[in-house]
């Protein structure tokens, strides 16, 4: 850092992977092999973009703090196989990125992390494996099951189509600067496509007013008493009260209540 006078950035949530002795848990937990294209989002310092372009077919590394430009320059100049992209993985066309990704590996800051997981499982068809360094909260989040208290919008979009994993607890010591929270390494394995759009709508809509019952949730975010009452009877065909909450119905029965529901676009 010192070298290139770059300073992490909190307002971005920057925290530099700055301890290459986590990189052989990560390439393991990863499955890395010689034909895996991937994708890096937050390339930092470029310490794990260099490992993962040593091993693999190729990496894009999606950075979005232009400061980092000629560090990560420097870091991937002697790899042919590795690209530079400089935007918000939010912004980025990722149809276009050639060749397509089959995994992502990063390290993810915190404001970009559910987006970017959320998105590229939508979008992004070809990717089979994410291995993700996230703060402990999100690792959370995406693992969590239903009745509990980190479970919601996050937990159902991932596990409607990857088999999710909190794999070890990442030490803070790893960073720098070191953060002021928990991270831990987290694995998603693809087992179905991106649930229909009409579908995360749906389960967006049933945990928008956490306080109340699923039914009256979606009556609320869509201004329709006919969607209350039929959902209260989908739920209790589902053998649920009918004032169940979103957060009591597992991933597949969403799936069952959009069914029930015909929402499907």
């Amino acid at each position: 850092m010192s070298r290139f006078g770059v300073r992490p950035n909190r307002e971005l949530g920057q925290n530099f992977l700055a301890d290459d002795n986590i990189l052989g848990v990560i390439g393991r937990t990863a499955e890395l092999t010689a034909d895996d294209v991937v994708l890096e989002v937050g390339g930092g310092l470029g310490i794990l973009s260099e490992f993962l372009a040593q091993r693999t077919a190729h990496v894009h590394v999606v950075e979005m703090d232009r400061r980092l430009e000629p560090v990560l320059a420097d870091a991937l100049s002697s790899y042919p196989n590795a690209s530079l992209v400089l935007k918000d993985i939010m912004d980025v066309d990722l149809e276009q990125l050639y060749p397509g990704p089959s995994k992502m590996v990063a390290n993810l800051p915190y404001g970009v992390a559910v987006p970017a997981i959320v998105r590229t499982i939508s979008e992004l068809p070809t990717l089979e494996l994410w291995c993700v360094m996230v703060q402990r909260e999100i690792a959370d989040r995406l693992a969590a099951v239903p009745r509990t208290k980190s479970y919601g919008i996050p937990s159902v979009i991932a596990q409607l189509s990857c088999e999710v994993q909190i794999v070890r607890p990442i030490s803070r010591s790893v960073f720098q600067p070191a953060p002021r929270v928990d991270s831990a390494l987290v694995r998603l394995r693809r087992t179905a496509p991106a649930a229909d759009p009409s579908l995360r709508a749906l389960v967006r809509d049933a945990f928008a007013h956490r306080r109340k019952a699923l039914a009256r949730s979606l009556q609320i975010s869509r201004d329709s008493s006919q969607l209350r009452t039929d959902a209260r009877a989908a739920l209790e065909q589902m053998g649920h009260p009918p004032d169940e909450r979103a957060e009591r119905l597992a991933p597949e029965e969403f799936v069952e209540l959009a069914k029930r529901l015909e929402v499907f676009s």
